[in-house]
């Protein structure tokens, strides 16, 4: 099929990276792997990041890139299928339904949420769009459990189907594991809220570990660098490598190299580094909070601890960190895990059998 790709929350070609960015070009990746031609539609952001206030000009933006697109599929004709990843209360899909009810397209979903809890000012005008998105879509995906529970009370006839996050493993699983003992890492961006908040937590755990036998690595950079590094003021700087932004080779490199990874993990809604370092041949230790189940299996691929106990976190960590052997098995299980269930290969193939139901009504 050919079809339109719109990511109205971040653009895959926006400048700035992030978890978001990365999904939607993988998202592209997997339906070309799938077999269809697949054009990046339109890369006006719909970002709202506040209840109180539209975006300047948002209206008049909508209807011009609207008619933009009129104009190009009447010369050089209509996609089959509009694939929107991530419309939410914060990013409505303006253009997608309209533009399908026009032109007769199939419509999808990918990432779609809903929370009573966001019903404020325009959040609250989006939602309502947003259940009429969800309706009128041939089918929805949902990355997580929470995620299908939630559209299903708001809109109990929506299409939904599973489909689980994953990446790109390749750079990963190329490379073989060659962990130095000891050797910590967590990758993750430097920004207030919630990674500010698991940075925190994760300094706290570290305060429990013993005072030798490790080191951390920390991966990552952004706007709230000197609030995270004052989060781990009074730890043994030695123990320390600020590394900053990598590139995506470079972090294969470093994960590669680790024993574990530590990420607490507060608000991900699933969290794609974990999957990488699972894919790098990392066990996990994470807590068990929002997202972070769906793509940790505890126990085989990494251990989650209860949410906000640093003591749990650094226990995990020092029990793990003393049994090579349980290492290993985690890291192996890791490995077939994302190869098997999380890797570009079998999004591909998921991606074909729902879109094969979409095709074939």
């Amino acid at each position: 099929m050919k079809i339109a790709f719109y990511a109205p929350l971040k653009s895959p070609d926006h400048p700035v990276p992030s978890g978001d960015r990365l999904m939607a070009r993988q998202l592209m990746a997997a339906l070309r792997l799938a077999g269809h031609e697949v054009e990046l539609a339109s890369s006006l952001r719909a970002f709202h990041a506040t209840p109180d206030t539209r975006l300047e000009g948002f209206e008049a933006a909508i209807e011009a890139e609207a008619e933009r697109l009129r104009v190009l599929w009447r010369v050089g004709g209509k996609p089959d299928l509009w694939f929107c990843y991530h419309p939410y209360y914060k990013a409505p899909d303006r253009l997608g339904p309209m533009l399908s009810r026009e032109f007769g397209l199939a419509y999808v979903t990918a990432e779609a949420s809903y929370s009573h809890r966001r019903n404020l000012g325009i959040w609250g005008e989006f939602q309502v769009e947003l259940r009429e998105t969800v309706a009128q879509a041939d089918a929805n995906l949902h990355f997580t459990n929470r995620d299908a529970r939630g559209l299903a009370e708001a809109v109990p006839q929506a299409r939904l189907e599973t489909f689980f996050p994953f990446i790109d493993a390749d750079p990963f699983l190329r490379r073989m594991p060659q962990p130095e003992d000891g050797r910590l890492v967590t990758v993750a961006m430097m920004r207030p809220g919630d990674k500010l908040s698991s940075y925190r937590a994760l300094a706290a755990a570290l305060r429990h570990l013993p005072p030798t036998g490790w080191t951390l690595t920390v991966i990552g950079d952004g706007s709230a660098r000197a609030e995270v590094e004052a989060c781990f003021a009074g730890l043994d700087d030695g123990r320390l490598d600020w590394r900053g932004q990598m590139s995506g080779e470079e972090v294969a490199q470093e994960l590669s190299r680790a024993s574990l990874f530590v990420w607490p993990g507060h608000g991900e809604a699933y969290g794609l580094s974990y999957l990488e370092a699972q894919a790098a041949g990392l066990p996990v230790i994470a807590e068990a909070v929002a997202g972070v189940p769906e793509v940790v299996v505890h126990g085989e691929t990494g251990w989650l601890v209860p949410p906000d106990d640093a003591v749990a976190f650094a226990d995990a960590i020092t029990a793990l960190l003393g049994n090579a052997a349980r290492r290993q098995s985690m890291g192996q299980a890791a490995r077939r895990f994302v190869m098997e269930k999380r890797s570009l290969g079998a999004a591909a193939r998921r991606l074909e059998e729902i879109l094969r139901r979409v095709r074939n009504g």
